[in-house]
């Protein structure tokens, strides 16, 4: 079982990478897309924020992923072993089509579908996952409406300015709004594969009989989800930053600077947001404001549809997987 927990523990920390390189278009998409900052930077500057993350923030999001979602007392190996699996191979396929989902939600789906095919319903913490079910909603709706909020704000305050001098100020400012969100990408996704770690040390008896997040874990989970970033899911930037629809220099910083607000304010009440989510409801929001054919709806509606389709998807992998490992192990 031993070797099991450290299999476990890789795979891990390879859905920490994978989670970084399939994400690593929402800190970039937009400072690339407006030409601000060449791609292999603009890669760089992300990953180093992503991996400074821990600095900033504590550990809210990793405990509930590590008690909020299932009784941590039904864990095993096995089953956080299948959970990883389900979400690697859903990040797998929407990477190759190109399509920004959640890689927080795949993990989510990846431990419910794992722990019922385990134990039934009874074990599921049902506040924890409804915190999660609304943050579905809402953080997209949040992106967007502080995205709008934002362009709008801006737009009055520099309604008497020269076009090509606010450019030139915001094409400056994008370096903050981009450091930002990668704070904040960085702090609640790879607290994820943190509290997955936690949670798998804890169930084998090396934590004690107290759940908490070692701080070798905080390291080595934020600087993986960087060295992912580093690698960038390139297919997933160009969707992100150029085909929903057409930013600018003002537009990318409005963009950036609401979906970090948003995942600096879920990162500080714990709930386990999706970044892709929140990134995308503000790039809808800022381009609404174009006019409703500045958006291409039907890249958008191809994006809900995966969202819609993470969890269960996700979910009915994992508990494959673990009906399969019950018989081995």
């Amino acid at each position: 079982m031993l070797i099991l927990a450290i299999i476990t523990i890789g795979l891990a920390l390879v859905f920490d990478f994978l989670n970084g390189f399939h994400d690593a278009a929402n800190s970039i998409a937009a400072i690339v897309s407006t030409r601000v900052m060449k791609p292999h930077w603009a890669i760089l500057w992300a990953a180093f924020f992503n991996f400074i993350a821990f600095l900033f923030f504590g550990v809210h999001v990793a405990t509930t992923i590590g008690t909020g979602i299932i009784d941590p007392h039904i864990i095993n190996t096995p089953l956080i072993f299948s959970a990883l699996l389900g979400a690697i191979f859903w990040n797998i396929i929407t990477w190759y089509v190109g399509l920004p989902s959640s890689s927080s939600h795949a993990l989510i789906g990846g431990l419910l579908g794992a722990g019922i095919a385990h134990a039934g319903l009874a074990p599921l913490q049902w506040y924890g996952i409804s915190k999660i079910l609304i943050a579905i909603v809402l953080s997209p709706l949040f992106g967007m409406l502080m995205g709008i909020s934002l362009i709008v704000i801006i737009s009055r305050l520099f309604f008497y300015a020269i076009p090509h001098r606010v450019e030139g100020l915001f094409r400056y400012c994008q370096f903050l709004s981009s450091a930002f969100i990668s704070l904040g990408h960085g702090s609640n996704d790879a607290q994820k594969t943190m509290g997955i770690i936690a949670l798998l040390l804890f169930t084998s008896g090396y934590l004690g009989t107290t759940f908490y997040v070692p701080l070798w874990v905080v390291i080595l989970c934020n600087f993986v989800i960087a060295l992912g970033t580093c690698f960038g899911g390139w297919r997933i930037v160009k969707t992100m930053g150029m085909k929903i629809t057409k930013l600018k220099p003002v537009s990318g910083f409005c963009s950036d600077t609401a979906s970090a607000m948003t995942l600096a304010i879920a990162t500080h009440f714990g709930v386990p947001v999706s970044t892709t989510h929140t990134v995308t409801g503000a790039i809808i929001g800022v381009g609404s404001l174009n006019g409703f054919s500045a958006v291409r709806w039907g890249v958008a509606q191809k994006i809900m549809w995966a969202w819609l389709l993470t969890i269960p998807a996700s979910g009915m992998v994992a508990a494959v997987i673990w009906w399969i490992m019950s018989y081995f192990v």
